[in-house]
């Protein structure tokens, strides 16, 4: 299972947050773990934004990269075909972001 780091996590929700203003859409905040035992990805919904938290121990990169991008669909409040669209182009710029680190990195 390829796992996620806490930097690679703080990464890609500065990334998410920051395309999701450049759309319109408002940017949610990201934590982990979430508050409530048991569950992968909770949601807290506030006057100024929403809260987004996820589990990232003993999980794959791709079910928490999941979760983060349907948390900018949840806290936006998106319908199909609209939600579609933006998670599609969500894990381009995440995994165009990916590929780009781990080149660096080499």
């Amino acid at each position: 299972m390829d796992s996620i780091s806490t930097q690679e996590f703080a990464s890609a929700a500065l990334l998410l947050g920051r395309e999701a203003r450049r759309q319109g859409m408002f940017g949610p905040s990201y934590r982990c773990p979430p508050r409530l035992v048991g569950v992968d990805r909770s949601i807290r919904f506030r006057p100024n934004g929403a809260v987004v938290a996820v589990r990232l121990r003993d999980r794959g990169r791709n079910a928490v990269l999941a979760d983060m991008i349907e948390g900018v669909v949840v806290a936006n409040s998106l319908q199909s075909p609209h939600a579609d669209r933006i998670r599609a182009e969500l894990w381009r710029i995440v995994e165009g972001s990916e590929h780009g680190a781990r080149r660096a990195a080499a």
